[in-house]
């Protein structure tokens, strides 16, 4: 059997000085990078091969990073990393509403986004919670089902109404945490920890906003919000 080839990251960036910067640094680190000066050249290269993971400036020129991140979406579940100039929160949200999985802000710390990018890389290894739930669901062969939703832990597969969802990986991550925990109320930063492996205090707005993508796809009732605690998903 061969051995896998390096991960291979797309960096869309219009910043000639940023662009080969952040390409060098992950460079060091033993990352394959391919570059992209605007968004419609960002696009045509995503489509033409295989990127582990997209990093997308959002100032960008032709097609911004936001469509961009949307245009990636309608096809794809690989992990993105979303760069802002200012961490405007204007950008932040709209990033993580077009789909994108977190974000970092520029001047980008190399320690940082290496961290981040590492840390997405291992979401999208679709590695499971390890917790046990003290009060397992209702299983069926292995399935946990939640009324109408069912999940497989083992074949990562969720289901609703028996129609197959298509999740990207935080949100398979983040469901997949509440499953482990039904009726338990998970505060925002233990979920930053165990879901987006945040060894530090991160911005809680991906929390907020991954969920709300998440309840789109599985039912706006099935994850409950504890005001002034968290969130837990229904029984």
């Amino acid at each position: 059997m061969s051995e896998p080839g390096p991960v291979t990251i797309l960096l869309v960036e219009d910043d000639e000085v940023i662009r080969r910067s952040v390409a060098m640094a992950l460079e060091r680190y033993g990352y394959r990078v391919t570059v992209a000066a605007d968004g419609l050249t960002g696009l045509e290269l995503f489509r033409d091969g295989r990127h582990d993971l997209l990093l997308l400036d959002v100032m960008l020129p032709a097609l911004d990073g936001i469509g961009l991140c949307r245009r990636i979406r309608e096809s794809s579940t690989a992990p993105i990393l979303m760069m802002s100039a200012r961490g405007d929160a204007l950008d932040v949200v709209s990033g993580l509403e077009a789909g994108a999985d977190d974000y970092v802000v520029k001047p980008v710390d190399t320690a940082v986004l290496v961290a981040r990018v590492r840390s997405l890389l291992r979401r999208a290894a679709f590695v499971p919670p390890a917790a046990a739930p003290s009060d397992p669901p209702q299983t069926v062969a292995g399935t946990l089902v939640f009324g109408d939703l069912s999940i497989d832990p083992a074949a990562l597969e969720v289901r609703r109404a028996g129609e197959e969802i298509a999740l990207a990986p935080t949100e398979l991550r983040l469901l997949l945490e509440f499953s482990a925990h039904p009726g338990i109320v998970l505060d925002r930063q233990s979920l930053l920890r165990n879901v987006w492996d945040y060894g530090w205090d991160g911005d809680t707005r991906v929390v907020d906003l991954c969920v709300q993508r998440l309840r789109k796809k599985i039912g706006a009732d099935r994850i409950e919000t504890v005001r002034g605690f968290g969130y837990k998903l229904r029984r």
